[in-house]
């Protein structure tokens, strides 16, 4: 039996995470070694209280530890205005911006003949019930500029014409770029010089 059983076994999970690969794993872990009650402790203590709290909010799907996040609670949000993105991380990048002061609704994913991911797969039923029970009156699809992104962008944009006004984001998201790996002043004049779709 291996005396860094334990160890190996957390450089093996810590390299399943994007962006680590086995030797950043492995350095990662040995500085939480080094800065065990700096580091090491309180972040498995964190881990295990993140890992009993978190929960997808119901009514938009970003995460939090409530039911329903901060973000949908708040009446300041309730504008009309509703921004559609793909994951959670694209929403966190657009709250980082500062820019859009509405509401959220994650899909989960796009469209994907490939994958088999139609619809239902999606949280796309959810956000056509949402559009006329929140009084919605604008919805920006602020998806990726990806194939499957526009593609599914259409897809909304074909549900709910003559609903809503229907915009995109503009200048700033370059084809083929993904939200998240964008930054503050990119999306801020992206959503700044959106139009229609």
């Amino acid at each position: 039996m291996s005396s860094t059983k334990d160890i190996d076994a957390l450089i093996d999970l810590m390299a399943k995470l994007p962006g680590l690969g086995p030797r950043s794993a492995r350095r990662t872990v040995l500085h939480l070694i080094r800065k065990r009650s700096l580091l090491l402790i309180p972040l498995a203590d964190t881990l295990q209280t993140v890992a009993e709290t978190a929960r997808e909010c119901l009514n938009c799907g970003n995460v939090g530890t409530t039911d329903v996040c901060d973000i949908c609670t708040c009446e300041k949000r309730a504008n009309g205005e509703l921004c559609v993105v793909e994951d959670v991380a694209d929403l966190w990048a657009m709250e980082r911006s500062g820019i859009f002061k509405g509401r959220y609704h994650v899909l989960g994913g796009t469209l994907s003949a490939l994958d088999a991911v139609g619809p239902q797969e999606l949280r796309i039923p959810r956000l056509l019930d949402r559009v006329p029970s929140e009084g919605i009156t604008e919805v920006i699809l602020a998806l990726n500029a990806t194939i499957d992104g526009q593609t599914t962008a259409h897809y909304i944009a074909d549900n709910l014409e003559g609903q809503v006004r229907l915009t995109s984001l503009a200048q700033g998201v370059p084809i083929g770029g993904e939200l998240d790996y964008l930054d503050d002043g990119t999306i801020t004049a992206a959503m700044r010089a959106r139009k229609s779709f």
